[in-house]
């Protein structure tokens, strides 16, 4: 599915399309080093979004604004501590966001059929079948679904449910809720290989001018193109590495030294450079 990412107004003629409002981005500063398998990242305040905008801007289909260079970096995930399952092998805390309708019917990442119906979700990083837990912090109800897609590309926000599990843990009406994810079982979430998103562009020569401009330090920079709704998007994204944490570090030096607020993204076969 669509993915989403920004760059900053310094680079001059090149200028990321906004998409009807819609703000999306995240930037994930996760440290997963020395393979840790319990993190926490207390999540913000509950934003209170109608459904039917969730459903409009699933994980989303829009393009980040830019970055303002020297912004704070995003917080990043504390040291493992206790979790509610001890049979858990990941966890994190965030906000959760749901998607249904115009996605319903679509291929998803994984290359299945979404339905809205079925018990699934979407995560940036881990890897798709894993089984998850997802606990709605405001109410204790809990669902467990599996990772099928890519999501969400929204700031603040850590996975992307299926409107079931939505409803399983009763947060269609607030649209997004803080919520505890807990991995139960599928591949090492830590291994495999992760890139960082640093653009998103409707103009594909502004892609690459972006890919030519860091070729010269960087490699590889590879644009993904996927077509949505609105028309055909760019995605400029760096690197090839192995583990998490060696993608963190990379969106840090991209983020100290070219002013980007990278993505973290697991790296699927379909979108390998």
């Amino acid at each position: 599915m669509a993915e989403r990412s920004a760059i900053g107004s310094f680079c001059g003629p090149i200028r990321p399309f906004f998409s009807l409002g819609i703000i999306t981005f995240l930037a994930i500063a996760a440290g997963c080093g020395g393979r840790k398998p319990i993190v926490n990242n207390p999540p913000t305040t509950p934003v209170s979004t109608p459904p039917a905008v969730e459903e409009e801007s699933k994980r989303s289909t829009s393009v980040e604004p830019p970055p303002k260079l020297g912004a704070p970096a995003p917080p990043k995930k504390s040291k493992p501590s206790d979790i509610s399952s001890p049979s858990a092998i990941y966890a994190e805390e965030g906000n959760a966001s749901w998607y249904g309708a115009p996605f319903h019917g679509r291929k998803a990442s994984n290359g299945e059929i979404y339905d809205m119906n079925k018990m699934t979700a979407a995560h940036r990083t881990l890897p798709f079948n894993s089984m998850v837990r997802v606990t709605n912090l405001n109410n204790g109800k809990s669902a467990v679904v599996r990772i099928t897609d890519r999501g969400p590309f929204v700031d603040n926000r850590i996975i992307d449910l299926s409107r079931a599990a939505a409803q399983e843990i009763e947060s269609i009406g607030p649209g997004v809720v803080p919520v505890r994810i807990e991995v139960l079982s599928g591949p090492d979430p830590f291994s495999g290989y992760f890139t960082v998103q640093v653009g998103a562009f409707r103009d594909k020569g502004n892609a690459d001018r972006l890919k030519d401009r860091l070729s010269a330090t960087y490699s590889p920079v590879f644009i993904q193109q996927v077509s949505l709704d609105e028309g055909d998007f760019y995605r400029v994204r760096v690197g090839r590495v192995s583990g998490e944490s060696e993608a963190q570090r990379l969106g840090e030096v991209l983020r100290e030294k070219e002013g980007f607020k990278p993505m973290i993204l697991r790296l699927d076969e379909s979108v390998q450079p």
